[in-house]
């Protein structure tokens, strides 16, 4: 259950774009934004001595995804510097320590592997390792240990702007009810959920195949090009069909992505009684008196 959480993030050189130093509070886990042009300053801290996981975070993979590497070490600076022999693709890394040293080997192994398959289950990241490995032997009181660490180290990713973890979706209500909105028209037929990123189209949704002629040549024709060529979208029975969920940045781009034509995304998604995203979403946002 989420909850209020009182986050420090120090610039050691004052530079906000440069090196990050990321706590909660009332935590031992520290987050450590490096950008690789600043790795040989990062090695130079006591920080890069220590037991950690880190994060490589690189350019778009093939299917559009940020890339990411998990990892862990018993020295994070040494091993960072044989990725900057190795590994390419990457120009930020994020490294979890303890403020307190406490983090061991066993700590790091499981971290690691844990990383990996919440990762792999949020999708939102295409995932450098080879594979997903298996889970280590971890006595139970260091595995509490870990997913105390990791749902940390989970909140100061996602506030350094990395949600590895975050699923694109909304959780269900303690009913366990999800608010879908669903888009019927023009040969469409989407499902989605509105979230305070945007407007993600889930898995499943089908969307019609041609632009209209008003949208010829403009970026939308781009956008529903792109998201083929990225296999978001594939041809199916002659439906654009959705392969995972996809987060749009509005309602509006995700209404003209699945009906070929410009859209008022507030208008076109509906729930399952009819009432408009607008309706529901934004008509009863109010000024205060």
């Amino acid at each position: 259950m989420p909850r209020p959480q009182t986050i420090q993030i120090f610039l050691p050189a004052g530079d906000p774009r440069g090196m990050r130093v990321a706590e909660i509070t009332t935590r031992i886990v520290r987050v450590i934004e490096v950008p690789r042009s600043q790795l040989a300053e990062f090695v130079k801290t006591p920080e890069a001595l220590q037991v950690g996981v880190y994060f490589l975070m690189g350019e778009l993979s093939e299917a559009g995804l940020p890339r990411v590497y998990i990892g862990q070490s018993g020295s994070v600076g040494n091993r960072l510097v044989q990725h900057n022999q190795n590994k390419d693709f990457w120009n930020r890394a994020l490294v979890v320590i303890s403020l307190t040293n406490s983090m061991t080997q066993t700590h790091a192994l499981f971290l690691e592997w844990f990383a990996i398959q919440q990762a792999t289950q949020a999708g939102r990241y295409s995932l450098e390792n080879g594979n997903t490995g298996a889970r280590p032997h971890t006595p139970a009181p260091l595995e509490a240990d870990c997913h105390e660490i990791h749902e940390t180290a989970a909140t100061l990713l996602a506030t350094l702007g990395q949600p590895i973890f975050e699923p694109l979706t909304n959780a269900p209500t303690a009913r366990g009810e999800l608010e879908l909105f669903y888009c019927r028209g023009s040969g469409a037929d989407g499902v989605g959920e509105y979230t305070s990123e945007g407007f993600v189209v889930l898995k499943g949704s089908r969307g019609r195949v041609e632009n209209v002629a008003s949208i010829q040549g403009t970026s939308n024709v781009r956008i529903r090009e792109q998201l083929q060529t990225d296999g978001v979208t594939a041809l199916n029975d002659g439906m654009l069909v959705f392969t995972r969920d996809h987060l749009f940045p509005s309602p509006s781009m995700a209404a003209m992505a699945l009906m070929g034509r410009s859209a008022n995304g507030w208008v076109e998604w509906k729930s399952p009684q009819g009432k408009t995203l607008d309706e529901l979403k934004r008509q009863t946002v109010a000024p205060t008196a």
